[in-house]
């Protein structure tokens, strides 16, 4: 019997899925992403713990950018929904912060004090507080482009599926564009994985919460990249999201990291010279072309 596709055991699951097992050195990249991201607290100017909810867990950091029309990039870190915060990713910032955007890092509760569709609640309430917010930093309200690796990957398509003028008494074209590194869009697997406990998945999550078997009717342009030296089943999440995505009707293109790791899939974001940074310039010139 089968658990799920071609898996018969969670051990079968958690082989392609446990990431931190999938590198001989994850402890290298834990200690970067503390290391790198205080300096880039330290170095560039930010506005640290902006509330955007009512709990304790739903704040964001702000790196401002000098022009009040810059782009707005927000950025949702992953972890499985079950570890990491907005503080180890502050380095995330400076590609993008150095070519223009405001960048903006949400925080968010973590599985399992909550469930995964309040995580996606918390994530839809920033975008929110980021349109309607005060201009007490800089960036355009209206070029705001959302970007998410992993578990944030799989966030930033929850945010292309959401209804904003129904839901939120906003634009339809909040987001002007999206922007997914190793995403998640399929949770079915997962419920069989060694996350089950910390996730707490139930049949009507995986329904709701899976991008991939909830594709909306119409949606901005999506960036879907994933690492070549990841797990097959992380390589085949993005390409079938990728396929469904466009036979949809909707814009998409597929960004190449033939080299890379699920962890160093998202390390061109330090250096605005790096092809994903080049990528997500074309993301916004293909977005706001004309």
């Amino acid at each position: 019997m089968m658990l799920y596709r071609r898996f018969a055991t969670q051990e079968e699951v958690d082989k392609e899925y446990d990431v931190e097992k999938s590198v001989p050195d994850f402890q290298r990249y834990a200690e970067f992403n503390i290391n790198e991201s205080k300096k880039a607290r330290d170095e560039l100017e930010c506005l640290l713990d902006v509330p955007f909810g009512p709990t304790v867990e739903e704040t964001l950091d702000i790196f401002p950018a000098q022009d009040p029309d810059a782009p707005i990039l927000v950025f949702i870190h992953g972890g499985y929904w079950r570890a990491n915060s907005s503080k180890e990713f502050s380095w995330v910032a400076r590609g993008p912060v150095a070519l223009g955007f405001t960048v903006v890092i949400t925080n968010y509760a973590l599985c399992p004090k909550v469930t995964l569709p309040e995580i996606t609640r918390q994530s839809r309430a920033a975008i929110a507080w980021v349109r309607r917010s005060s201009k007490t930093f800089s960036g355009s309200r209206r070029r705001i482009y959302v970007a998410g690796h992993s578990a944030g990957g799989h966030q930033i398509a929850m945010l292309l599926h959401t209804r904003w003028m129904e839901d939120y008494g906003l634009p339809d074209d909040v987001i002007r564009g999206g922007f997914t590194i190793s995403g998640l869009f399929d949770l079915r697997p997962l419920r069989f994985s060694w996350l089950q406990p910390m996730l707490q998945l139930t049949e009507d999550i995986v329904q709701t919460q899976s991008p991939l078997l909830r594709l909306p009717d119409r949606a901005p342009p999506l960036f879907v990249s994933v690492g070549g030296a990841e797990s097959s089943e992380l390589r085949r999440q993005s390409a079938d999201y990728l396929h469904a995505w466009k036979a949809a009707g909707l814009s998409g293109w597929s960004f190449e990291q033939p080299e890379a790791n699920h962890f160093m899939a998202i390390a061109g974001f330090i250096d605005k010279e790096s092809k994903l940074c080049a990528s997500l310039k074309r993301l916004v010139e293909t977005c706001e072309a004309g």
